[in-house]
């Protein structure tokens, strides 16, 4: 049976309540009980410190649990501290502070998104008397050091974690249940569509709909990617269009296709050995393989070419993008327990400013076809 767990607004919560307390009360809350909202349902959330820092101000400490789900943010400390008083007409007044990103695109307003806003407002609401206002600074004390493990920046969003999802449970990627929704999904558009484009996550799929692509043939994968293919054959799927951030999907040429880092990683070991097979520099590739992530290794390569006029991250990333869709149908065929063809794959990489890096020679194709 899975655990359950959840997202980080509801943390955020708790520790704002008990802050609330404590300034009220002068009394610390070892648990907070908070409103779910979405779901409808109240959960407990154990708090770790509370503390005074000054008469009209105070602070609180829990940890995230997010139950199965293999996150980098278990166990990871949540700040909220609460002040009185606030800013304008509102009663409740949220700020981004240290660890929390900054959304680019908005002025880089902090990464507190309005499922998270929603949360917070309700419940503190309720809590205040009228004409009482507070300000809410949520602080990820190693929010800033844990981002850049992830793909926020391909997103926009720098300098920290975001506070994002819609719901308050969060749903185990290990999980057999989301794999099935998924399927659910898949089999319901492979019914509709010979030609189908694989996202990641929420965020890739906003990507695609912005290019053009029709939202009806995108289909939410997770890091499923091994099972999604398998499904997609057998449903009879013609075409497959691998749609993703640069970071994530290039795992798939290391024949990794279960993407979470917490399972397998490998990408500098990939991008090293494309770089080698093309005939780059010893220590040039050193500088790869030693790259912290994905993103790095790339700036080094653009590097490279501005300094030199090589043409390293063309030549480096059309190799990569065609292994991909080579090891995806290979993948598939490996499952395959029918003599039938399966789907042609193409694979599209974008970076973090949203730039598509490279599209595969079937990605250049299937794009046509689907936008």
């Amino acid at each position: 049976m899975s655990k359950a767990g959840y997202t980080l607004p509801v943390f955020a919560c708790a520790a704002a309540v008990a802050a609330l307390h404590w300034l009220r009360q002068r009394q610390p809350l070892k648990v907070v009980a908070v409103d779910l909202i979405t779901p409808p349902q109240i959960v407990e959330i154990p708090i770790e410190q509370v503390s005074g820092l000054a008469e009209n101000l105070a602070l609180a400490i829990t940890r995230s649990d997010p139950g199965d789900n293999l996150d980098l943010t278990r166990d990871t400390p949540i700040w909220a501290m609460v002040e009185w008083g606030g800013e304008g007409e509102e009663t409740v007044t949220i700020k981004g502070g240290e660890g929390i990103g900054k959304i680019l695109h908005t002025g880089e307003q902090p990464a507190i998104y309005s499922y998270a806003q929603r949360l917070l407002q309700e419940n503190l609401r309720r809590l205040l008397a009228t004409g009482e206002k507070i300000t809410v600074t949520i602080i990820l004390p190693f929010g800033r050091s844990l981002a850049v493990r992830t793909s926020n920046a391909a997103f926009g969003v720098v300098e920290g974690l975001s506070l994002l999802g819609t719901t308050g449970i969060s749903q185990p990627l290990s999980s057999p249940d989301q794999l099935s929704s998924f399927r659910v999904e898949l089999q319901q558009k492979a019914s509709s569509f010979s030609s189908l484009v694989f996202c990641i996550g929420e965020n890739g799929l906003d990507l695609a709909r912005k290019l053009g692509i029709n939202p009806e043939q995108l289909v939410k994968t997770a890091n499923w990617l091994g099972p999604m293919l398998v499904e997609a054959n057998a449903l009879g799927v013609k075409e497959i269009l691998l749609f993703g951030y640069h970071g994530k999907l290039l795992k798939l040429a290391g024949g990794i296709f279960h993407t979470h880092h917490h399972l397998a990683d490998g990408r500098r070991e990939i991008l090293a050995a494309h770089c080698a097979l093309l005939g780059m520099k010893s220590s040039d590739i050193q500088v790869i393989f030693n790259s912290e992530t994905a993103e790095a290794a790339l700036k080094y390569l653009k590097e490279l070419d501005a300094g030199s006029g090589s043409d390293w991250v063309n030549q480096v990333y059309s190799a990569i993008a065609e292994t991909i869709d080579t090891r995806s149908q290979e993948y598939m065929k490996s499952h395959n327990n029918r003599d039938t063809a399966v789907p042609v794959c193409g694979s599209i990489l974008f970076e973090r400013d949203r730039k598509i890096i490279v599209k595969s020679k079937t990605a250049c194709l299937l794009i046509e076809k689907l936008c």
